[in-house]
């Protein structure tokens, strides 16, 4: 089962991301179901399923229909797909194809997935221990940062950039702490350092460099904080 899913998944990789040229999207996003690329793409997915399957003819029905699915959903997507709308299209894109693929696998191996597993304690704590090192911190820095944040940020038309920055970084804390790997902690510290040593450099602003100080080490507490926690619930 494992190894049909594999090989299926490693075809699709290799035909939607390595062996895909620019020019191929351009001329099917411009001529959509006319454009020939969009024939090649699906052929050239055809023939890698053959190649990662071994051209099993056991596979054969469902490396047809994972085609022939490639070719209903990518001809969905170019002609739904919008500017505003190209993340949100990418993503459902890749999620139907892999969704697809697990139905094949299924039919050929059916496997269950026990709903109940998922409120095992073990779950609980991690999907709570995510929910509080991302968003939930985020709302608490923004909170005990607003005195020098009121003052130093002049306008509210951002790209929270800097919010998904400390989600990022909060969750690598996280999971460094669980692997027991706290070098990688001082790592992204030094890291984080150096991408911030030209602006406070080149601000002649004390609260700014309180501002950047602070949150930084008050975000990487709060990783580490509930990394913590997660290891003593699970224990």
């Amino acid at each position: 089962m494992v190894a049909l899913f594999l090989s299926l998944v490693l075809a699709h990789l290799v035909g939607d991301f390595l062996l895909q040229p620019n020019a191929w999207v351009k001329d099917k996003k411009k001529k959509k179901i006319k454009s020939k690329f969009l024939f090649y793409h699906i052929g050239l997915h055809f023939l890698l399923l053959l190649l990662t399957t071994q051209f099993n003819s056991d596979y054969l029905l469902g490396i047809l229909f994972v085609a022939l699915s490639h070719f209903g959903i990518d001809c969905a997507k170019l002609y739904f797909e919008k500017k505003k709308t190209e993340k949100l299209w990418f993503f459902t894109d890749q999620l139907l194809h892999l969704t697809v693929i697990a139905i094949v696998v299924y039919c050929y191996f059916p496997y269950q997935i026990l709903i109940s597993n998922l409120y095992s304690q073990q779950n609980l704590a991690l999907i709570t221990a995510l929910v509080l090192v991302t968003y939930v911190s985020a709302i608490v820095l923004k909170v005990l940062l607003s005195r020098w944040s009121d003052q130093l940020i002049k306008t509210d038309d951002t790209n929270n950039a800097g919010k998904y920055i400390g989600i990022l970084e909060r969750l690598f804390i996280f999971f460094f702490v669980l692997m027991n790997f706290w070098e990688g902690i001082g790592f992204l510290l030094a890291a984080k350092s150096i991408f911030r040593f030209g602006d406070l450099k080149e601000s002649k602003d004390v609260r700014l460099t309180e501002y950047i100080l602070i949150g930084t080490l008050l975000s990487f507490g709060l990783g580490i904080l509930c990394a913590m926690l997660y290891k003593v619930f699970v224990v």
